[in-house]
């Protein structure tokens, strides 16, 4: 099936999260814990799960503000400067005074597969002040697209805003909390991997009834419709009004580095849903966006256009029914 075209004003998506200089490293494989290994090459990389879900739904059409700090560092100047170039709205990003910005560092073998150790530098100091100050941007958006690299009280902060507003919530719960805290669940979609989905519900999901028991889990903690992300298999949704399950399938790709994937689903999801699509039609969507990412080095740099994600959509159909 091909996206439906979209001819209307671009949707309005708010992004509240973090900012991060990205340092990656490739190599071979990841390190065991005591090993040293030798790289093969190293970069900075523009990233943080909020610039980059900014990035996504920016270059897939969105007309996208940004919610958030960078540090004092020079790294805070050309992080800022990067969403600008993206035309991202950066007047709720802060300079943080006395403070580093958000770092990352990033392992990714050559299987795609990454390890990621987060310094929250600035981003631990977005407060809920500041997303009362974006409150404007917040309640005018169609989505507010939320993570977990910020306090969770700025989050739940955002999340009220919005939902007072009539701005859908999706919350991509990473990193899972060790504990949830009252009302940072209280959104319209979550949107966890597998891991998180075990992480926030306690329950394994080695199995497709595991991941179905999770996503009822997941649904009465918190009213939410619920969207567990599964890689190459594509992502289970459970919707919240009925409780069915449909299970939409990965579009096929050759992954280089996964680090974003989840990003570049959220993305995509939010825009469809902006732009008027059911959730199967805007999951379709979140997966061909994800895969094209996670086929491309950089968390930033490998976030696709709308065209590009429309075309691997309609080659998957046509190569269907051929």
């Amino acid at each position: 099936m091909t996206a439906v075209e979209h001819t209307g004003p671009s949707p309005r998506i708010a992004v509240v999260g973090s900012i991060n200089m990205d340092l990656v490293v490739r190599c071979q494989r990841l390190p065991r814990p005591g090993e040293t290994i030798m790289g093969l090459d190293a970069r900075e990389v523009s990233g943080g799960k909020g610039a980059n879900q900014a990035v996504a739904a920016a270059r897939l059409g969105a007309h996208v503000s940004m919610v958030g700090r960078v540090g004092s560092d020079g790294f805070g100047e050309t992080l800022r400067n990067c969403l600008q170039a993206e035309g991202i709205h950066t007047a709720h990003v802060a300079r943080t005074a006395d403070c580093s910005s958000g770092l990352a560092i990033v392992a990714v073998e050559t299987s795609g597969e990454n390890a990621i150790t987060v310094v929250p530098g600035a981003n631990g100091r977005l407060s809920p002040e500041d997303v009362r100050a974006a409150a404007d941007v917040i309640e005018a958006a169609d989505v507010l697209l939320l993570q977990l690299e910020v306090p969770t009280e700025t989050v739940i902060a955002a999340s009220g805003i919005a939902r007072s507003a009539g701005t859908r919530v999706i919350l991509d719960p990473a990193p899972a909390p060790t504990d949830v805290p009252d009302g940072l669940l209280a959104v319209d979609l979550l949107c966890p991997n597998e891991s998180e989905a075990a992480a926030l519900t306690g329950l394994p999901v080695a199995s497709d009834d595991d991941l179905r028991a999770a996503a009822d889990r997941l649904h009465a903690m918190s009213g939410a419709g619920v969207i567990i992300t599964l890689g190459e298999r594509g992502a289970l949704y459970r919707a919240g009004e009925t409780g069915e399950f449909v299970q939409m399938p990965a579009y096929r790709c050759t992954a280089v580095d996964t680090t974003a994937a989840g990003d570049a689903f959220a993305a995509g999801l939010a825009l469809r849903l902006a732009e008027g699509a059911d959730v199967a039609e805007s999951v379709r969507f979140a997966n061909a966006t994800a895969a094209i990412a996670a086929s491309r080095h950089g968390a930033q740099p490998g976030m696709p256009t709308r065209a590009e994600v429309e075309q691997l959509m309609a080659d998957s159909s046509q190569s269907t029914t051929e």
